[in-house]
């Protein structure tokens, strides 16, 4: 990078706040189809962990690891989710480097002619836009579709349940909180009356139209976790606590807008030096912002390693003592193909000719008790888990500054903001894998048999059944169903 981009005004004028934007979106794509593609290398069955395979009509899960009320249900076979995401980031991608490219050579960076050809990046912002909600059979219509249906689940979510997929999705959501408010930011810039080089001053009561957007996705997935907490089947007061997490980034959001406040009552104290200096740790709105990132960056990387990953190392040693699943050695993760034939966790095939036999996860029995702090069953090399644990702690300790707005108006705030929203993304990018990985490994232990496995045939409709006991004995009772079945004898 040139050292020119140190300078806010070359940085304003070579990559405005509207492709900054576009950028990030782009990388979000990409993230996310380079989930599902690292999933489907690591033999994880994410389609069905994320109950991705949904109905376009009703919204139920075509293909479950468990038994519905109707039967087994198996979503047909088709390429690997990820390809259809690639293409759409190469799309998105073409389109977005074209118009930047063509903006930047019509302005060289100069901040003279940058202003005259803000309409470049308004056509690429409502391209994007219009080929979203485009109603033909263009441009990837089935991914722009189930797009839009995650965004309305998570909007107005069912009181009854909450989609696994649709969780992610709303916790992705929240690593683009700022994002989401450079997008209010962008629509004032793009105005005749704005300027791509200086942020809109937003006054009065503006000044909170900011932080709320930026809470919009925090308040999403509070409510779902109150809709978890609600329903009838939940005895367990995690999803309570969970929203606690989630009510924590108001404060930090609030009460970083508030400090507008804290900046004017220095400025009688000490005078117009004291502006510009980030720290005022002598008001009380400043001490209370710091004491309300610190709990927010604290408590969320705790949830993090601890119930999201389900790792140990955070976690109290009453609980771990008393957790059956840390108790005993490592062992092998038991896959009977019971209810799908696409098991959560695939195997390469194996050379014996068993189409039906049980699959083994890859876990660290083989290298005995499971190292101190992460789980018996892991499905990813050992190094992956101390280096996220790492890398997660101190990417939430910048949460607080890029969920802050008062922070940006200092010298060189844009470009360190853009790299603080790069790095939260990368960040959400690695915590899917361990998220849906342990998500897998609960759903399977869960499920797993405590003996062996039923031995399993095919019967004439091609559908799994266990196999019946040569000495079984059968009684005749009279059938409940009506028609041509029951009249038979």
């Amino acid at each position: 990078m040139k050292s020119d981009f140190a300078d806010e005004t070359y940085f304003a004028a070579a990559f405005p706040l509207p492709f900054r934007v576009l950028c990030l979106v782009g990388l979000g794509i990409l993230g996310w189809a380079m989930n599902l593609h690292g999933l489907h290398i690591w033999n994880i069955d994410a389609p069905n962990t994320l109950e991705l395979s949904l109905s376009a009509h009703d919204g139920r899960r075509l293909t479950s690891p468990l038994p519905t009320a109707t039967g087994w249900r198996h979503a047909p076979a088709g390429p690997p989710p990820h390809r259809a995401v690639y293409k759409v980031f190469g799309v998105y991608a073409g389109w977005t480097l074209a118009c930047w490219v063509v903006f930047r050579v019509a302005t060289s960076a100069d901040a003279a002619l940058v202003d005259g050809f803000k309409f470049v990046p308004a056509l690429a912002v409502l391209f994007v836009l219009t080929a979203l909600v485009c109603p033909f059979d263009v441009l990837h219509k089935h991914e722009r579709d189930r797009f839009l249906q995650a965004v309305h689940r998570c909007l107005f979510p069912s009181p009854h349940r909450v989609y696994f997929s649709d969780v992610v999705f709303a916790d992705i959501f929240t690593s683009f909180a700022k994002v989401l408010g450079d997008v209010w930011l962008s629509v004032w810039m793009l105005l005749p009356s704005g300027s791509l080089l200086s942020q809109p001053s937003q006054d009065g009561l503006w000044r909170w139209v900011l932080p709320t957007i930026m809470s919009i996705p925090y308040a999403v997935r509070l409510r779902q976790c109150l809709v978890e907490y609600n329903a009838p089947a939940n005895e367990s007061r995690r999803p309570l606590f969970n929203a606690l997490k989630y009510a924590s980034s108001f404060p930090v959001i609030y009460l970083s807008a508030a400090q507008r406040l804290v900046v004017s009552d220095t400025i009688a104290l000490k005078g117009e030096a004291a502006a510009n200096q980030p720290w005022h740790g002598e008001h009380h709105l400043f001490r209370l912002w710091l004491l309300a990132a610190a709990f927010n960056s604290l408590y969320t990387f705790w949830w993090d390693v601890t119930n999201d990953w389900g790792l140990d190392l955070l976690r109290p040693k009453y609980a771990t003592n008393a957790s059956p699943r840390t108790s005993v050695p490592p062992r092998p993760l038991l896959l009977p193909r019971l209810h799908s034939r696409s098991p959560l966790i695939k195997r390469p095939e194996s050379p014996l000719d068993e189409p039906e036999a049980e699959q083994l996860a890859y876990t660290n029995a083989e290298r005995g008790p499971h190292p101190y702090g992460l789980r018996p069953t892991l499905l990813y090399p050992l190094p992956v888990y101390p280096f996220a644990i790492l890398v997660d702690l101190v990417l939430r300790l910048t949460w607080s500054a890029k969920l802050s707005s008062h922070l940006h108006s200092y010298a060189e705030g844009d470009l360190i903001i853009f790299w603080i929203e790069l790095a939260e993304v990368v960040r959400r990018w690695m915590w899917v894998f361990l998220r849906v990985e342990w998500e897998t490994v609960k759903e399977v232990e869960a499920h797993a048999p405590r003996s062996p496995p039923p031995r399993l045939v095919v019967d004439r409709g091609d559908s799994y059944r266990d196999a019946i006991p040569e000495d079984a004995e059968f009684e005749l009772v009279p059938s409940e169903q009506h028609g041509r079945g029951s009249d038979a004898g």
